[in-house]
């Protein structure tokens, strides 16, 4: 068999979350950061946290107005498709 064909194994590999908890694991990489863990999701929190990168929305919404501005059909149907629906009641 060849050797150094596999990466360095660190079974204490320390990983660091943007909310400030730590902890161990087995990894090829020393030091892992991370944005979302098990102590701040929502799936296991139950509280809602918005995670928004680089302001992602506004980018979609500025190119949906765009191409509605492209098409012809101006401002006014920009404004009325990228602003949010309302229900329609139950008859």
């Amino acid at each position: 068999m060849k050797k150094d064909t596999h990466p360095t194994y660190y079974p204490k590999a320390k990983v660091t979350c943007a909310c400030g908890n730590t902890f161990e694991t087995g990894s090829t990489l020393e030091q892992i950061s991370t944005e979302v863990c098990s102590a701040c999701h929502p799936l296991y929190t139950g509280k809602q946290k918005f995670i928004d990168k680089a302001g992602r929305v506004e980018k979609f919404r500025e190119r949906a107005a765009k191409s509605l501005w492209v098409r012809g059909q101006g401002p006014a149907a920009a404004a009325k498709k990228t602003s949010s629906k309302k229900a329609k009641p139950a008859k």
